[in-house]
């Protein structure tokens, strides 16, 4: 069962000039997806965590999609998640026939994505990488996820999100 979703006028605002993470804007209009940008939605407090986003938008815990990056044999690879629920390691390592599969560290993260974590968006990283989404995000009509910042989310219906972000549709949650 799905929540209702805020409707972009329910939520605060956009600040006009950095809602978005610039390399996160650049990447939605490359994507043909500027249309987008008007939707980010950038708040007064951190929402580094999935909770303190679902908090701040007024949305279901589940609706929030977590970017998470891993390191599968050292390489990074992105997970997209449910805000709701946690990643199986073992269930990744499977899916991507690793031997060894950890969570990446916050420096490898930030030079590999070029975001911060608690910003990490869904696509538009500085590095391109294999990506693996959870089906638990299909339970919902319109998922969040961040644009670049701790600061900003935007709402997107998750076959598109999945879709722009050439995921892999997969059942890694534990």
């Amino acid at each position: 069962m799905t929540s209702p979703t805020p409707s972009p006028s329910s939520s605060p605002s956009p600040s006009p000039e950095s809602a978005a993470h610039p390399r996160f804007a650049d990447a939605v209009t490359a994507l043909g997806l500027a249309e987008l940008l008007p939707r980010v939605r950038r708040f007064p407090e951190a929402t580094r965590t999935a909770q303190e986003a679902a908090d701040a938008i007024g949305c279901e815990l589940s609706a929030i999609c977590k970017s998470l990056i891993f390191a599968a044999d050292g390489v990074p690879v992105l997970v997209l998640m449910d805000g709701a629920s946690r990643v199986d390691v073992e269930l990744v390592r499977r899916e991507l026939g690793a031997e060894k599969v950890t969570r990446a560290k916050a420096d490898v993260v930030r030079e590999f994505t070029g975001y911060a974590i608690g910003g990490i968006p869904p696509f538009g990283h500085a590095n391109k990488t294999r990506v693996l989404a959870d089906r638990s995000l299909l339970a919902h009509a319109t998922v969040w996820a961040a644009a670049g910042t701790p600061y900003a989310v935007f709402p997107m219906e998750p076959k598109e999100l999945i879709a722009h972000a050439g995921a892999a549709l997969v059942d890694v949650r534990e």
